[in-house]
């Protein structure tokens, strides 16, 4: 494995939600309790598939924060959004979207859903080979 400079854990690898994503994750959890946060390390050129975040009563919104490596952050309907260490954002629930690494960089966030009423996550088709690769590489985003 290339080594891979972050503050937090790589964590073992994702294998409980392997069939959702293309490409080798990781997973390492940094909190536990009411919102648990997990340390989500993607290797060059994984992302997960598109998905929703459902919740009622303030739940169900995902927070991302990029701690190491570059990525992409997705909406569907928006334009992709490069995530550099320090990159943070907000999902709104109900919000169909994807996030993964930069064809050329490793890639890792933060990760957490808030709490409130019916949490639940809706895994649904792969970011195509065609779509991903019309990205620009690390090296072609501006910082």
């Amino acid at each position: 494995m290339n080594e891979f400079q972050q503050m937090f854990p790589l964590g073992e690898t994702n294998d409980a939600f392997a069939e959702y994503f293309t490409g080798q994750s990781y997973n390492a959890p940094v909190a536990d309790g009411g919102v648990p946060v997990n340390n989500i390390t993607f290797e060059p050129s994984c992302r997960n598939n598109w998905h929703i975040h459902h919740g009622s009563n303030g739940g169900g919104d995902q927070v991302l924060i990029c701690t190491a490596g570059s990525g992409w952050y997705q909406a569907e309907g928006e334009d992709p959004q490069s995530m550099e260490p320090g990159t943070a954002i907000r999902v709104p629930a109900g919000t169909k979207h994807w996030h993964g690494a930069k064809a050329d960089s490793w890639f890792s966030h933060l990760a957490f859903i808030t709490t409130g009423d019916d949490v639940s996550n809706e895994w649904l088709e792969p970011v195509t080979d065609e779509a991903y690769a019309k990205l620009p590489s690390t090296k072609d985003v501006d910082r």
